[in-house]
Protein backbone atom coordinates (compact mmCIF):
# COMPACT_ATOMS: atom_id res chain seq x y z
CA UNK A 1 0.00 0.00 0.00
CA UNK A 2 1.38 3.68 -0.96
CA UNK A 3 2.82 5.24 2.29
CA UNK A 4 1.11 8.21 1.29
CA UNK A 5 -1.99 6.69 1.59
CA UNK A 6 -4.22 8.89 4.13
CA UNK A 7 -6.75 8.04 6.83
CA UNK A 8 -8.99 9.44 9.16
CA UNK A 9 -7.33 9.65 12.63
CA UNK A 10 -10.89 8.73 14.30
CA UNK A 11 -12.71 6.23 12.02
CA UNK A 12 -10.15 5.06 10.30
CA UNK A 13 -11.62 5.47 6.83
CA UNK A 14 -9.12 6.10 3.43
CA UNK A 15 -9.69 9.92 2.78
CA UNK A 16 -11.80 10.16 -0.69
CA UNK A 17 -13.38 7.07 -0.07
CA UNK A 18 -15.53 7.19 3.45
CA UNK A 19 -17.88 10.27 5.05
CA UNK A 20 -14.31 11.06 6.65
CA UNK A 21 -14.08 14.97 7.36
CA UNK A 22 -11.26 15.47 9.98
CA UNK A 23 -8.17 16.72 8.11
CA UNK A 24 -5.78 15.33 11.15
CA UNK A 25 -4.67 11.98 9.33
CA UNK A 26 -1.45 9.68 9.66
CA UNK A 27 0.57 7.94 7.28
CA UNK A 28 1.15 4.17 7.39
CA UNK A 29 3.90 2.36 9.14
CA UNK A 30 7.13 4.13 8.49
CA UNK A 31 5.47 7.69 7.65
CA UNK A 32 5.44 10.60 9.73
CA UNK A 33 2.30 11.08 11.88
CA UNK A 34 1.09 14.88 11.27
CA UNK A 35 -0.62 14.86 14.67
CA UNK A 36 0.04 16.85 17.53
CA UNK A 37 3.64 16.09 19.56
CA UNK A 38 3.03 13.16 21.92
CA UNK A 39 0.30 11.21 20.54
CA UNK A 40 0.31 7.94 19.24
CA UNK A 41 -0.75 7.13 15.52
CA UNK A 42 -3.43 5.29 14.51
CA UNK A 43 -3.25 2.31 11.77
CA UNK A 44 -6.57 0.98 10.42
CA UNK A 45 -6.86 -2.63 9.55
CA UNK A 46 -6.34 -2.45 6.03
CA UNK A 47 -8.12 -5.44 5.13
CA UNK A 48 -11.39 -4.90 6.93
CA UNK A 49 -13.81 -4.12 4.77
CA UNK A 50 -14.98 -0.61 4.22
CA UNK A 51 -18.55 -1.46 5.02
CA UNK A 52 -17.59 -2.60 8.73
CA UNK A 53 -15.89 0.41 9.48
CA UNK A 54 -17.34 3.02 11.62
CA UNK A 55 -18.41 5.97 10.05
CA UNK A 56 -17.77 9.17 11.09
CA UNK A 57 -21.31 11.68 12.24
CA UNK A 58 -21.82 14.59 10.06
CA UNK A 59 -22.80 17.44 11.95
CA UNK A 60 -25.12 19.87 10.30
CA UNK A 61 -26.63 23.48 11.69
CA UNK A 62 -30.12 23.79 11.45
CA UNK A 63 -30.58 26.48 12.73
CA UNK A 64 -31.65 30.18 11.30
CA UNK A 65 -29.41 33.48 11.40
CA UNK A 66 -30.66 36.02 13.56
CA UNK A 67 -32.25 38.36 10.27
CA UNK A 68 -33.89 35.41 9.27
CA UNK A 69 -35.75 34.65 12.13
CA UNK A 70 -36.33 38.43 12.25
CA UNK A 71 -38.26 37.92 9.30
CA UNK A 72 -40.39 34.28 10.12
CA UNK A 73 -41.61 36.80 13.03
CA UNK A 74 -42.89 39.17 10.93
CA UNK A 75 -44.49 37.03 8.50
CA UNK A 76 -46.04 35.42 11.13
CA UNK A 77 -47.48 38.31 12.80
CA UNK A 78 -49.09 39.82 9.24
CA UNK A 79 -50.63 36.23 8.57
CA UNK A 80 -52.73 36.29 12.01
CA UNK A 81 -53.53 40.11 11.96
CA UNK A 82 -54.77 39.40 7.79
CA UNK A 83 -56.58 36.00 9.30
CA UNK A 84 -58.23 37.76 12.38
CA UNK A 85 -59.52 40.51 10.26
CA UNK A 86 -60.94 38.41 7.69
CA UNK A 87 -62.61 36.56 10.53
CA UNK A 88 -63.79 40.05 12.53
CA UNK A 89 -65.56 40.88 8.73
CA UNK A 90 -67.12 37.86 7.95
CA UNK A 91 -68.80 37.55 11.45
CA UNK A 92 -69.19 40.69 12.86
CA UNK A 93 -70.81 42.83 9.93
CA UNK A 94 -74.50 41.97 9.24
CA UNK A 95 -75.29 42.40 5.24
CA UNK A 96 -76.62 45.68 3.90
CA UNK A 97 -80.10 45.95 3.75
CA UNK A 98 -80.08 48.22 0.30
CA UNK A 99 -78.55 45.29 -1.50
CA UNK A 100 -81.19 42.86 -0.53
CA UNK A 101 -82.61 41.41 -4.19
CA UNK A 102 -85.96 40.57 -2.00
CA UNK A 103 -86.78 43.10 -0.62
CA UNK A 104 -89.76 45.29 -1.38
CA UNK A 105 -89.32 48.15 -3.76
CA UNK A 106 -90.41 51.96 -3.33
CA UNK A 107 -89.93 53.16 -7.27
CA UNK A 108 -87.66 55.83 -6.94
CA UNK A 109 -83.78 56.17 -8.54
CA UNK A 110 -82.06 56.19 -4.71
CA UNK A 111 -82.01 57.66 -1.45
CA UNK A 112 -80.14 60.22 -0.08
CA UNK A 113 -80.07 61.58 3.40
CA UNK A 114 -81.21 64.82 4.70
CA UNK A 115 -81.77 66.99 7.86
CA UNK A 116 -84.85 65.90 8.20
CA UNK A 117 -85.33 62.39 6.36
CA UNK A 118 -84.80 60.78 3.88
CA UNK A 119 -85.01 62.40 -0.12
CA UNK A 120 -84.58 60.90 -3.59
CA UNK A 121 -83.95 63.02 -7.34
CA UNK A 122 -86.81 61.42 -9.33
CA UNK A 123 -89.41 58.73 -9.27
CA UNK A 124 -88.89 55.69 -12.09
CA UNK A 125 -90.44 54.32 -13.66
CA UNK A 126 -93.82 54.92 -14.60
CA UNK A 127 -96.62 53.60 -13.19
CA UNK A 128 -94.34 52.26 -10.20
CA UNK A 129 -95.31 52.84 -6.38
CA UNK A 130 -94.00 56.51 -5.84
CA UNK A 131 -95.36 57.63 -8.81
CA UNK A 132 -98.72 55.89 -8.24
CA UNK A 133 -98.58 57.26 -4.44
CA UNK A 134 -98.39 61.04 -6.27
CA UNK A 135 -94.25 61.68 -4.94
CA UNK A 136 -91.96 63.70 -7.20
CA UNK A 137 -88.01 64.16 -6.64
CA UNK A 138 -87.51 66.51 -3.94
CA UNK A 139 -90.06 64.99 -1.70
CA UNK A 140 -88.57 64.35 1.87
CA UNK A 141 -89.38 60.91 3.33
CA UNK A 142 -89.79 61.35 7.19
CA UNK A 143 -92.28 58.09 8.41
CA UNK A 144 -92.97 54.69 6.57
CA UNK A 145 -95.45 52.77 7.99
CA UNK A 146 -95.52 53.88 11.02
CA UNK A 147 -91.68 53.84 11.60
CA UNK A 148 -89.91 57.58 11.66
CA UNK A 149 -86.95 58.22 9.25
CA UNK A 150 -83.77 59.83 9.49
CA UNK A 151 -81.94 58.52 7.40
CA UNK A 152 -81.71 57.25 3.77
CA UNK A 153 -80.19 53.73 5.44
CA UNK A 154 -83.39 53.55 7.79
CA UNK A 155 -86.12 53.42 4.94
CA UNK A 156 -83.92 50.87 3.14
CA UNK A 157 -83.72 48.68 6.34
CA UNK A 158 -87.38 49.13 6.57
CA UNK A 159 -88.25 47.87 2.97
CA UNK A 160 -86.00 45.22 3.41
CA UNK A 161 -88.45 43.88 5.89
CA UNK A 162 -91.83 45.18 4.14
CA UNK A 163 -93.98 42.36 2.93
CA UNK A 164 -94.07 42.55 -0.97
CA UNK A 165 -97.25 44.10 -2.03
CA UNK A 166 -97.79 46.37 1.45
CA UNK A 167 -99.94 49.18 2.03
CA UNK A 168 -98.01 51.43 4.28
CA UNK A 169 -98.69 54.93 4.88
CA UNK A 170 -96.00 57.63 4.05
CA UNK A 171 -95.68 61.07 5.26
CA UNK A 172 -93.28 63.40 3.66
CA UNK A 173 -92.46 66.96 3.20
CA UNK A 174 -92.55 69.35 0.21
CA UNK A 175 -91.77 73.13 0.16
CA UNK A 176 -91.95 73.06 3.67
CA UNK A 177 -95.13 71.28 4.00
CA UNK A 178 -96.09 68.13 5.27
CA UNK A 179 -98.40 65.58 3.79
CA UNK A 180 -99.32 61.54 3.73
CA UNK A 181 -99.97 59.34 1.25
CA UNK A 182 -100.68 55.37 0.52
CA UNK A 183 -98.13 53.37 -0.96
CA UNK A 184 -97.89 49.91 -2.17
CA UNK A 185 -94.60 48.43 -2.64
CA UNK A 186 -93.74 46.04 -5.40
CA UNK A 187 -91.16 43.42 -6.06
CA UNK A 188 -88.07 43.49 -8.32
CA UNK A 189 -89.61 41.31 -10.71
CA UNK A 190 -92.05 43.60 -11.24
CA UNK A 191 -90.09 46.93 -11.02
CA UNK A 192 -88.06 45.33 -13.83
CA UNK A 193 -90.74 44.50 -15.78
CA UNK A 194 -92.09 48.14 -15.61
CA UNK A 195 -88.94 49.52 -16.27
CA UNK A 196 -88.37 47.27 -19.44
CA UNK A 197 -91.56 48.20 -20.79
CA UNK A 198 -90.78 52.25 -20.72
CA UNK A 199 -87.58 52.02 -22.20
CA UNK A 200 -89.01 49.37 -24.98
CA UNK A 201 -92.14 51.34 -25.94
CA UNK A 202 -92.44 52.11 -29.39
CA UNK A 203 -93.61 55.74 -29.24
CA UNK A 204 -90.30 56.52 -27.84
CA UNK A 205 -89.37 59.44 -25.45
CA UNK A 206 -89.97 63.12 -25.17
CA UNK A 207 -87.36 66.09 -25.90
CA UNK A 208 -87.08 69.71 -24.57
CA UNK A 209 -84.41 71.18 -25.87
CA UNK A 210 -82.30 71.74 -22.69
CA UNK A 211 -79.90 70.10 -20.53
CA UNK A 212 -80.55 68.78 -17.43
CA UNK A 213 -77.34 68.92 -15.73
CA UNK A 214 -77.40 73.29 -16.75
CA UNK A 215 -80.35 73.70 -14.16
CA UNK A 216 -80.46 74.82 -11.01
CA UNK A 217 -82.50 73.91 -8.33
CA UNK A 218 -84.67 76.67 -6.45
CA UNK A 219 -86.12 76.30 -3.16
CA UNK A 220 -86.63 79.77 -0.92
CA UNK A 221 -89.31 79.39 1.61
CA UNK A 222 -88.82 83.42 2.31
CA UNK A 223 -89.99 83.58 -0.83
CA UNK A 224 -91.90 80.62 -1.71
CA UNK A 225 -90.06 80.20 -4.73
CA UNK A 226 -89.65 76.36 -5.04
CA UNK A 227 -88.91 74.93 -8.50
CA UNK A 228 -85.78 74.46 -11.38
CA UNK A 229 -84.31 77.48 -12.97
CA UNK A 230 -83.32 76.93 -17.10
CA UNK A 231 -79.63 77.94 -17.30
CA UNK A 232 -79.50 77.09 -21.30
CA UNK A 233 -82.06 76.30 -24.00
CA UNK A 234 -80.94 74.60 -27.05
CA UNK A 235 -81.75 77.40 -29.97
CA UNK A 236 -84.68 75.46 -32.50
CA UNK A 237 -85.49 73.21 -30.02
CA UNK A 238 -88.86 72.45 -28.47
CA UNK A 239 -88.25 74.97 -25.42
CA UNK A 240 -86.88 77.86 -27.71
CA UNK A 241 -89.54 77.58 -30.27
CA UNK A 242 -92.70 77.80 -28.09
CA UNK A 243 -91.32 80.26 -25.66
CA UNK A 244 -89.63 79.33 -23.04
CA UNK A 245 -86.70 81.92 -22.19
CA UNK A 246 -83.21 81.13 -20.10
CA UNK A 247 -83.54 82.40 -17.03
CA UNK A 248 -87.66 81.07 -16.39
CA UNK A 249 -88.00 79.08 -13.70
CA UNK A 250 -90.18 75.55 -13.86
CA UNK A 251 -92.29 75.11 -11.32
CA UNK A 252 -94.89 72.24 -12.99
CA UNK A 253 -94.49 70.14 -15.57
CA UNK A 254 -98.21 69.44 -16.41
CA UNK A 255 -99.57 70.28 -13.11
CA UNK A 256 -96.97 67.90 -11.71
CA UNK A 257 -94.73 69.72 -9.55
CA UNK A 258 -90.92 70.09 -10.51
CA UNK A 259 -88.59 70.61 -7.53
CA UNK A 260 -85.29 69.15 -9.04
CA UNK A 261 -83.48 68.46 -12.87
CA UNK A 262 -83.79 65.18 -12.29
CA UNK A 263 -87.82 65.09 -11.95
CA UNK A 264 -87.91 67.25 -14.59
CA UNK A 265 -86.17 65.63 -17.74
CA UNK A 266 -87.22 62.05 -16.35
CA UNK A 267 -91.10 63.76 -16.85
CA UNK A 268 -89.81 65.15 -20.30
CA UNK A 269 -88.67 61.67 -21.56
CA UNK A 270 -92.05 60.13 -20.31
CA UNK A 271 -94.14 63.00 -22.45
CA UNK A 272 -95.54 61.23 -25.49
CA UNK A 273 -93.28 62.63 -28.51
CA UNK A 274 -95.48 65.18 -30.20
CA UNK A 275 -97.92 65.76 -27.52
CA UNK A 276 -98.45 68.97 -25.81
CA UNK A 277 -97.58 69.23 -22.33
CA UNK A 278 -98.53 72.30 -20.07
CA UNK A 279 -95.67 74.06 -18.65
CA UNK A 280 -96.32 76.43 -15.43
CA UNK A 281 -92.82 78.72 -14.71
CA UNK A 282 -92.36 82.26 -13.45
CA UNK A 283 -90.69 84.80 -15.26
CA UNK A 284 -89.32 88.15 -13.38
CA UNK A 285 -92.02 87.42 -10.45
CA UNK A 286 -94.86 86.43 -13.02
CA UNK A 287 -96.73 83.26 -13.01
CA UNK A 288 -96.77 81.76 -16.55
CA UNK A 289 -98.33 78.80 -18.43
CA UNK A 290 -96.29 78.00 -21.85
CA UNK A 291 -98.13 74.82 -23.42
CA UNK A 292 -94.99 72.87 -25.22
CA UNK A 293 -95.45 70.80 -28.00
CA UNK A 294 -92.78 67.82 -26.93
CA UNK A 295 -90.44 66.93 -29.81
CA UNK A 296 -88.66 63.04 -30.03
CA UNK A 297 -85.57 62.47 -28.49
Amino acid sequence: MPKEMRFCRSCGNRLGEGPAEYTETVRLPGATASGAPGTTPFYPSVNAPLMQQPACKRRRRLGFTGSAWIWIVLVAFFAVGGLMSAIKKNIGRPPFAGITLNRSYFGVDDFDTTDSGATFKNVEPPGGPADKAGLVGGDIVTSFDGHPIKEANEIMDLLAHTPVGKTVEVIYTRDGNFHNTQLTTMSRDEYNRLDREYSRRPEGKGYFGFESNRMTRLNDPSTKTFGVQIDYIERNGPADLFGIRKGDIITDFDDIPIRTPDEFLARVRRALPYSTVNITLLREGQKMIIPVKIGKA
